[in-house]
């Protein structure tokens, strides 16, 4: 099978980066596949099981951990863990596609680490803290205890944005777009 590439997108919840990957899977010339994560969590909103999360129990994921199914996995909150399972890599490369993640920045790094040529790692910065609080609010899928968690890992999350091969200032979303279809574009291209 031949390895395609990479492409993690992480950021602070309401950074913008969801909508920035949605937008890369509508340009068909890059020739990308959403990774779909596995996640203990409820869905919320019109999250679809098979298409935004592989929504899956505590034991299901305890199971994939000891098969050592993930090529990553995090407890991104407390009792909500995430992760990657390596046949969903597997699924897009075979499907002669690039893998594109939305994921936490420590899952993003960790891809990052075990395929280092692969991989383009993207981080999206949101124009403040008091922006990225007032864009979960917008959103009215959590409570504010919720969103105030969020908000304390936001700053946890920033700090690891010199670790990332790029960093996205989406201060304006049609340029941040722009600016990520360009680096993939040119990454694909090496």
């Amino acid at each position: 099978m031949t390895k395609g590439k990479l492409f993690v997108f992480s950021a602070p919840s309401g950074s913008g980066k969801t909508t920035i990957v949605r937008h890369l899977l509508e340009q068909p010339d890059l020739n990308l596949e959403f990774s779909i994560s596995c996640a203990t969590r409820d869905p919320r909103g019109e999250e679809v099981n098979g298409k935004d999360y592989y929504f899956i129990s505590w034991e299901e994921f305890k199971q994939h951990i000891k098969n050592e199914d993930f090529i990553e996995w995090e407890e991104v909150y407390t009792n909500n863990f995430y992760g990657t399972l390596k046949k969903e890599v597997e699924r897009i490369w075979a499907l002669g596609k690039h893998v594109i993640f939305d994921i936490d920045v420590v899952g993003g790094l960790r891809i990052k680490h075990k395929f280092p040529e692969e991989t383009l790692a993207v981080f999206v910065k949101p124009p403040s803290v008091d922006e990225l609080k007032r864009r979960l609010k917008l959103r009215s899928t959590e409570s504010e205890d919720k969103i105030n968690m969020r908000i304390a890992k936001a700053s946890v999350e920033l700090a690891t944005a010199p670790q990332f091969d790029k960093i996205i200032k989406n201060y304006d979303l049609d340029t941040a777009k722009e600016e990520a279809y360009q680096l993939v574009k040119e990454f694909i291209g090496k």
